[in-house]
């Protein structure tokens, strides 16, 4: 294991921006970081798939780049498997498996770009399921003493694309690995609209979890820009969940109902797609910085946009939003 000197991060990210790093180390095992621990080489950042960060500056600092592979069956039970992935394996992958040996619980999540140990951390969700509905448990390194913890779900305090992760614990653990107890007999999930209009359209009236997980797939791939063809990190912002009083408004303001998603406390997510596409920003373009022509939630680099430029954009957006809803639009991906 070598650490490297003065590292062009663009490879790193979806984003691609420039950006550098004062050093970097690839960690293919647990053993490797507490190996970089233990040298008191103590890391700045901790990047996984790089699909949910921007750069503005460089890092003047150690950057570890996680890649701890590993796929295995921990248990089986009656009707339910528990499995096990490496922080460093590829998201995308590990659905893509599961649905291959038949278990549920996964495939709405399928084509999520990132690796296994930012899913917790952000409580990655779409069409309908977040990955907390299958989380069994994770393990996690201390940066400051290098002590392994387990963490179940409670522990892990989950939210709308939350976790302690993000809060508490921030930047003070590594994820080594993810657990998920998934089903052998699944329960199919077409709730979504989209999810349940794509197997419709396919004449499939009784559909298996390799369905949906094609489903998914197909509308990703249509809906959203591919990060190895445009610089991208998915949904730049988060869905806000408001008052009611507040959706009221936003329909009264709209003059009309609004698309809508009614949570069991009383309260309204409203898709921040829409809410940016009425300010007028889908397909716009400031020099490379841009926002995706068929996805107004994407924020996108055209080329050679700096993470200054599409973090100035993000701005208008919010400000944008904030003057004709009265909606504040929180970020989903982080910024460094």
């Amino acid at each position: 294991m070598q650490i490297h000197a003065d590292v062009d991060l663009k490879p790193y990210t979806t984003f691609r921006v420039a950006a550098k790093a004062a050093s970097l180390v690839v960690a293919g095992s647990a053993a490797d970081i507490a190996e970089v621990l233990d040298s008191g080489s103590k890391p700045a950042l901790i990047l996984g798939g790089g699909s949910n960060i921007l750069f503005t500056q460089d890092v003047d600092g150690l950057v570890l780049v996680n890649r701890i592979e590993g796929r295995d069956v921990v248990a089986t039970l009656d009707d339910h498997v528990i499995v096990r992935f490496g922080a460093g394996e590829s998201w995308h992958e590990c659905v893509r498996w599961t649905v291959d040996n038949g278990w549920g619980g996964l495939e709405n999540l399928a084509l999520i770009p990132g690796t296994t140990g930012a899913a917790p951390m952000q409580n990655i969700g779409a069409y309908g399921v977040e990955q907390m509905a299958c989380f069994h448990e994770l393990t996690a390194m201390d940066r400051a003493t290098g002590e392994t913890m387990t963490f179940d779900a409670p522990r892990c305090r989950f939210g709308y694309r939350e976790s302690v992760f993000k809060h508490e614990l921030r930047d003070r653990m590594i994820i080594t690995s993810v657990s998920y107890r998934l089903s052998t007999k699944p329960v199919i999930n077409a709730s979504y609209a989209d999810v349940g209009n794509e197997l419709a359209s396919r004449d499939l009236s009784s559909p298996s979890i390799r369905d949906v997980f094609d489903a998914v797939v197909a509308i990703r791939r249509r809906k959203l820009p591919d990060p190895a063809v445009i610089g991208n990190a998915g949904s730049f912002f988060k869905n806000p969940v408001v008052d009611h009083r507040v959706y009221l408004d936003v329909c009264r303001i709209h003059g009309g109902e609004v698309p809508h998603y009614p949570q069991a406390d009383g309260s309204v997510k409203v898709p921040a797609a829409w809410l940016i596409d009425r300010c007028g920003w889908k397909g716009y373009r400031r020099g490379d910085a841009g926002v995706h022509e068929h996805q107004a939630l994407v924020i996108v680099n055209h080329g050679d946009a700096t993470g200054e430029e599409l973090l100035a954009l993000s701005y208008d957006i919010q400000q944008s939003v904030r003057d004709r809803f009265g909606i504040d639009l929180e970020r989903e991906v982080n910024v460094w």
